[in-house]
């Protein structure tokens, strides 16, 4: 046990780690995902110290085919990662040293503390522009369902109560809406991970002359203005991980949205509402009871929630009581931050796949949507376009809801004589005629014209933007 690797123990200790130290500490069993972006770094930090004289062209050349042959075999499974070796960096410089003596000079200039900030920062970027992906394909299930059922109309929701009538696309345009905001969180939040920190050193930086800005160049740390991001204090750089939080933070709304979107999902697939039909292939059965067909994407969607709230809490506890600068808390972070991105990007996946393949029982929802209730704020709109102040119209209209429900009648099918003796006083003078055409519904969702309301001519315009915007 006391055989040294020249790469995890310097010449300060006599001995390697005693074995479940060695256990304890390891983190190869996790961040060797950071493999891609650990070699894509050195590969810049090996052309930047060529730059500085530090390397030879040929020790240049020599270190860059030995990373580009690790990157081939890793990428092919062909590569063994060693528990003794620590971590994801030490186990490439230590396969590189093997193969290219001159691999011995790349860490030149450069900390674990900087190169695992550089790694994460690249890797989190990557998952940034995946999930922005992923997002847009749930966006673009939700307007294709929206689109294939344009004209069916559903009670919308108040307090999980029938309120008033909606397109359904609108309902699914508001998820839609949300899942915007979630892109635009998650690029806010990837200016600020696209900020390169090597060059940082452990903390203090070197005394070498680095050219931090070609480092960054060649990694892409360029803003849309096409400036250079550095990371400008060099203690600030090897222990921020707000980033990372960000990103936890923006992944925990995303969920929250999507597990909304769940549950909509899961109460309009039962039989008690049965609106939708999801296809087998999205849906599970029960061991005991036969007839089951269980919505289990959108339950465990719905689910997965408390599991990214959870690493987010996680991110945020691990740093609240850090010193400056790097301590080995740190190494914490990767496994919350890798768990949260694979969570959110495969329930995103799923979810966009599996309304992809559901279909909407129109006969159902158009049963349901012929709730003459539902028009009854449209009711009291009428009154007010007569002239009756809202308040008094409101109590009004309550009056005859009242006197529907005491007579067992729909409200559309109270005569107007009844509808004239709930305000026997103002009631003539209010209620004419036309007063039950308020309840026809087609009529009832064309007037409704203001922008973001369900109406029918602006439902299909926002149905058409976002299909632009989407395609």
């Amino acid at each position: 046990m006391s055989k040294k690797s020249p790469v995890s123990r310097s010449g300060r200790f006599t001995g390697g780690p005693a074995a479940e130290v060695a256990k304890f500490t390891e983190s190869i069993s996790f961040d060797w995902r950071l493999w891609k972006h650990d070699i894509l770094g050195s590969l810049a930090h090996a052309a930047m110290l060529h730059k500085i004289g530090v390397l030879k062209k040929t020790e240049l050349v020599a270190i860059s085919k030995g990373l580009n042959q690790i990157h081939k075999e890793i990428a092919a499974g062909q590569f063994k990662w060693k528990a003794e070796l620590e971590d994801v960096h030490m186990n490439i410089e230590a396969e590189l040293t093997q193969r290219v003596p001159a691999g011995a000079k790349l860490h030149t200039a450069r900390s674990r503390n900087d190169q695992v900030a550089l790694d994460v920062r690249l890797w989190v970027r990557d998952e940034i522009t995946a999930l922005l992906g992923e997002i847009a394909g749930l966006q673009r299930a939700l307007v294709s369902l929206g689109e294939k059922n344009a004209d069916v109309i559903i009670p919308g929701y108040t307090h999980l109560q029938r309120a008033q009538p909606v397109y359904l696309a609108h309902h699914l345009l508001a998820y839609v809406e949300m899942l915007e905001r979630d892109c635009e969180r998650l690029w806010d939040c990837h200016s600020r991970v696209n900020v390169c920190p090597l060059g940082s050193g452990a903390i203090a930086g070197s005394t070498l002359p680095l050219k931090r800005e070609l480092v960054a160049k060649l990694l892409g740390f360029v803003n849309a203005s096409g400036q250079i991001q550095l990371t400008q204090n060099s203690m600030d750089a090897v222990s921020d991980r707000d980033f990372m939080i960000e990103f936890a933070a923006a992944a925990a709304l995303l969920a929250v949205h999507i597990s909304r979107l769940a549950e909509d999902v899961i109460l309009w697939v039962s039989a008690e509402f049965n609106y939708i039909k999801i296809a087998d292939a999205y849906t599970t059965g029960s061991s005991l009871m036969p007839q089951k067909k269980n919505p289990d994407i959108a339950e465990l969607a719905r689910g997965k929630t408390g599991r990214v709230f959870g690493n987010l809490i996680s991110l945020l506890t691990l740093l609240k009581g850090l010193p400056m600068t790097y301590n080995r808390d740190l190494q914490e972070d990767k496994e919350r931050l890798f768990d949260t991105a694979d969570t959110v990007r495969a329930t995103t996946r799923l979810m966009a796949a599996m309304l992809n393949n559901t279909r909407v029982n129109k006969a159902a929802c158009a049963a349901a949507a012929s709730d003459p209730a539902l028009l009854a704020t449209d009711l009291a709109d009428y009154l007010v376009r007569k002239g009756m102040a809202f308040r008094p119209a409101h109590h009004v209209v309550g009056a005859v809801v009242a006197l529907a429900e005491k007579t067992g009648k729909p409200l559309n099918q109270l005569t107007l004589a009844e509808l004239q003796g709930v305000e026997p006083v103002t009631g003539t003078k209010y209620f004419g005629r036309d007063a039950l055409g308020v309840f026809n519904l087609k009529t009832a969702m064309a007037k409704r014209n203001l922008t973001g309301a369900p109406g029918t001519k602006e439902v299909s315009k926002q149905l058409a933007r976002w299909r632009e915007q989407l395609s």
